[in-house]
């Protein structure tokens, strides 16, 4: 059975990425980091209690939708990762930190692949597949070292917090495949806005509180725009991540993310970089030699059954 569409649907939701962290990053300059956050999953919270009354009940009606504790807490994983986006996207730009956080997915989905955790299938990763990585990981090598404000300490953050989001999507697919995609996509969204609340009011109450006071001479666009592309994302991704190996997932992801950050620096912040595109370019390259030579073993395999 083709997964063209999954392919696609995991592109536009790549670029989709790019645009939310960027829009969450200016509410959070015209704000606080922490009103960003809030407003994000309010808006999100909105939006899903709405979709939800229209679709009716969208819970998995399976002998199966007791969900395990341990899956209701996926919002703590959104409230690392916004905040880390907005630590390297203010300190780095919006391309580098895409480049370091599709290096974390990367290594996220190997994981995932090769380990099968949280219930994935596992992969054998051959010989011409890894060169085939390597190569995307040469591109995205390229890209962390551009030139401008390189510390390391926040391309760590950036890699961190590319690991976390393939986590996040794996970890948000499984509960959803016990409670449905909206019913897991609003508790993400809930659990982290009750922890960010905790979070905020023990450590930053008076810049969050000041940026609240801000927050009515911001335009609409930027206070709801990151909470609608982050129930897209979370939606689309507990459909498409299920369908298709992790490591096609993240490269997928990756290219789209960096080339859709590389046309929003140049738009937004008015910066561009010929490494930048290169690296892009290479990192594409490697993605489409990685899908040729799973074909090719595709085949090698129908042949050797074939008696």
């Amino acid at each position: 059975m083709s997964h063209t569409h999954h392919y696609i649907g995991t592109i536009l939701v790549g670029s989709i990425i790019s645009a939310m962290v960027v829009l969450n990053t200016r509410l959070g300059e015209a704000t606080s980091a922490g009103v960003s956050f809030l407003i994000n999953q309010v808006v999100g919270i909105v939006i899903l209690t709405i979709l939800m009354a229209a679709c009716g009940s969208n819970r998995k009606t399976t002998p199966q939708a007791k969900a395990p504790w341990y899956y209701w807490f996926g919002g703590v994983f959104g409230f690392l990762i916004i905040n880390a986006n907005f630590l390297t996207v203010t300190r780095l730009g919006a391309s580098l930190a895409m480049a370091t956080a599709v290096f974390g997915q990367s290594i996220g989905s190997l994981l995932f692949d090769l380990t099968g955790f949280m219930g994935r299938t596992t992969y054998r990763i051959s010989w011409r597949k890894t060169v085939t990585l390597s190569v995307c990981l040469l591109g995205i090598i390229i890209m962390a070292l551009d030139g401008g404000t390189f510390a390391i300490p926040y391309l760590v953050v950036g890699v961190l917090a590319g690991v976390l989001t393939m986590v996040q999507m794996v970890y948000n697919s499984r509960f959803a495949a016990y409670k449905g995609i909206l019913f897991s996509a609003r508790n993400n969204v809930f659990s982290g806005l009750v922890f960010g609340m905790i979070f905020y009011a023990l450590t930053a109450s008076r810049t969050t509180i000041t940026g609240l006071r801000a927050l009515p001479s911001v335009p609409l666009y930027l206070v709801i725009g990151g909470g609608l592309l982050a129930v897209l994302v979370v939606t689309a991704t507990n459909w498409i991540i299920p369908k298709i190996p992790a490591i096609y997932s993240a490269l997928l992801l990756s290219s789209a993310q960096i080339i859709t950050s590389i046309i929003l620096d140049h738009f937004i912040y008015g910066r561009f970089s010929a490494r930048l595109l290169v690296g892009a370019l290479i990192i594409l390259f490697g993605m489409v030699g990685n899908v040729m030579v799973d074909k090719q073993e595709e085949k090698a395999k129908a042949g050797a059954k074939t008696p």
